[in-house]
């Protein structure tokens, strides 16, 4: 991601391709920041594993936790902005160039204003009733600033699947306890491992009257909970990813199946190697939506690679393209040309692990089995619908 400046206080605004989760994200008006507020033990997962990743070794491994989650760029807090010191207030989230005391000021102002419900609550240690959110702002006064994982994209299909059988961690309420192992019990966590938790499809529909004010047809939690099951799963998925009416043809369609599977592949092997314990935690599809920009970023997605091999370069496009590019056989690109044509381009699909608010490491007990259940029968769904 370019480091740029940061926004205007007046251009945050609420996150509106948001498909699941609490309420209460945002991002700014040109989408590229993502604000979540959490807890604590979300901020201090993604601090681990963005310092584990910097870490220097011999034996390095070709993937890292990190590779498959969203770029962590700092954390916000969100209580008393105006007495803390810049570096608590943003860490990590202002380019040096624009770390200014006003910009600061006027950034975390707007942050506290757009989420009501983050003052300084402390959460109880213990509760006597657990009562769900379902799906409200939660009560924090801390932030992550992640990279938007939709930006780059002109129309992007955006499908959050939630991972496991088990949905709960140690230290849940019982009542909590109880109600998810019920909502794994009556959906796909119980014998596929996952569960759609909502979605959102570019002209997923022929009525106007399914989609929203962006053409988008969406699907909320019910969908994932009362519609979806082991029988139609595959057909359920069909939905997402070919859409006529927006132009991507099945072929379109199964090449973006083939990708999401190389990606679910990495996925597999990152947690395969990787001592975590994760409940409650996602994976994020995202592929380009409107069928006319996902043929032409095919199309540049191949000029870059015949261009890259002609030239000896290792470079590999991450699924981003750009109508401005211009490829000249006849000019010689040194590395570091060819890295800015990547970095320039726009997406066509993106597969990231999100949601960490009950994630930890759990060293010695091996692999977290249990949400990748859920990888490998999404794997196979992936496979069937790009064969047929």
């Amino acid at each position: 991601m370019v480091t740029r400046e940061l926004p205007r206080p007046e251009d945050l605004r609420d996150c509106t391709n948001a498909v699941a989760g609490h309420a209460g994200t945002m991002c700014d008006a040109d989408g590229e920041f993502f604000i979540k507020p959490c807890t604590q033990t979300e901020i201090d997962f993604y601090t681990s594993v963005s310092q584990l990743s910097a870490g220097k070794c011999s034996n390095k491994p070709k993937y890292h936790l990190e590779d498959i989650m969203p770029l962590f760029m700092g954390t916000l807090t969100l209580t008393d902005p105006l007495s803390s010191n810049l570096e608590d207030v943003l860490a990590g989230a202002i380019p040096e160039e624009s770390s200014s005391q006003i910009v600061k000021e006027q950034i975390v102002a707007s942050v506290r204003e757009q989420i009501e419900s983050c003052h300084a609550q402390p959460l109880p240690v213990e509760k006597e009733t657990w009562i769900p959110s379902k799906g409200k702002k939660i009560k924090t006064d801390k932030a992550v600033v992640l990279e938007n994982i939709t930006y780059g994209f002109k129309c992007p299909n955006i499908l959050d699947v939630k991972l496991g059988v088990r949905l709960w961690a140690d230290d849940a309420p019982q009542q909590k306890k109880d109600r998810f192992t019920k909502i794994s019990s009556e959906t796909t966590h119980r014998t596929l491992g996952f569960r759609i938790a909502g979605m959102r499809v570019y002209r997923g529909s022929e009525d106007a009257a399914d989609l929203d004010d962006d053409d988008y047809k969406v699907y909320d939690k019910d969908y994932g909970r009362l519609t979806v099951n082991e029988d139609n799963v595959v057909e359920e998925f069909e939905r997402f990813i070919f859409n006529k009416a927006a132009n991507i043809s099945k072929d379109m369609g199964q090449k973006i199946c083939e990708a999401f599977i190389k990606e679910l592949e990495i996925v597999d092997e990152i947690l395969s190697n990787n001592d975590t314990r994760m409940y409650s935690t996602s994976l994020l599809f995202v592929f380009e939506g409107d069928g006319v920009a996902l043929q032409k970023a095919f199309d540049e997605n191949e000029a870059f690679l015949q261009l890259a091999e002609k030239q000896g370069s290792c470079l590999q496009p991450p699924r981003r393209f750009d109508s401005g590019i211009a490829f000249d056989d006849e000019e010689e690109l040194d590395e570091s040309e060819l890295e800015n044509l990547v970095e320039g381009v726009p997406k066509i699909c993106s597969v990231k692990l999100i949601d960490f608010a009950h994630a930890s490491w759990a060293p010695g007990q091996g692999s977290d089995e249990n949400i990748l259940l859920g990888v490998r029968s999404l794997k196979k769904i992936f496979c069937t619908m790009a064969k047929d």
